[in-house]
């Protein structure tokens, strides 16, 4: 097993979680390969940290990657090429970066998915469910989520994903009814819009809520992350649930065995 970026802070945490879960560390990759003394005490003795994808695709039956949108079309070319699995929890992708994932799914197993927590898969998972069953007309759907100061975009990609839920169910398009970032005279809300709001402060790292508002009851959804380790150990059990799975593009509800809305 690789891990890609693995001097970051999801990285590191990875390491734990790999070694926990009983899986041989095949190594991984850093653009800052200073650091490898100070990985030196997690890391096996025979892991190895490289600067190539494409080495560490050779080397490992499966690659869990939660970099950056930027690394997803090289990294997809690399993966697809070397024939290791993908684990991407990489998020904010363009068209084109969704393209190479799927074109990368064509000849190799891959996981995608905006968060790795069973908790948040539930969530998107009864998401759906709630915008099929409750009419837009009559329920407006709201999503708000906060996360640590340091976060740089917004809305999370868990609360689009969250949102693309919602949108999945209502069938229709996410970018078609996307309100955020509501500000001044806006004037009333758009029926059959799906609202986003994103708060930012201390260091949370991260608290969703899905809210079905009519003119006579409130339905909400919420997950809590208490640790950024639980999406660690979420990628992990993915990357285990990987091995030996035809090529395909597959997500979290299909490692947790839930079976097709």
């Amino acid at each position: 097993m690789g891990i890609a970026g693995i001097t970051g802070r999801v990285g590191r945490l990875l390491v734990d979680e790999v070694r926990a879960a009983g899986a041989v560390l095949a190594g991984g990759t850093t653009r800052h390969p200073e650091q490898a003394g100070e990985l030196a005490r997690i890391l096996p003795p025979d892991a190895r940290l490289l600067t190539d994808m494409a080495e560490l695709a050779r080397i490992s039956d499966v690659v869990i990657d939660f970099t950056h949108a930027d690394t997803v079309v090289p990294n997809a070319k690399a993966l697809a090429h070397g024939g290791a699995a993908w684990v991407l929890g990489t998020t904010g992708l363009s068209a084109a970066q969704l393209a190479a994932v799927r074109e990368a799914a064509a000849s190799i197993a891959v996981v995608h998915a905006a968060n790795f927590s069973p908790g948040v898969t539930l969530v998107q998972r009864l998401a759906t469910m709630m915008g099929r069953a409750l009419p837009a007309e009559s329920y407006d759907a709201e999503i708000v989520e906060m996360h640590h100061r340091q976060k740089v975009d917004a809305p999370s990609g868990t609360a689009l994903a969250i949102g693309e839920a919602v949108a999945r169910g209502r069938d229709v398009s996410l970018a078609d009814v996307r309100e955020s970032g509501r500000d001044g005279h806006t004037g009333p809300r758009k029926p059959g819009a799906i609202g986003f709001a994103a708060l930012r402060g201390g260091q949370i790292v991260g608290e969703h809520e899905v809210l079905f508002t009519s003119a006579d009851e409130q339905i909400s959804l919420a997950h809590r992350a208490f640790d950024r380790r639980i999406f660690a150990t979420g990628a992990v059990r993915a990357a285990l649930w990987l091995q030996n799975r035809d090529s395909g593009l597959y997500n979290m509800e299909d490692v947790l065995g839930l079976p097709p809305l």
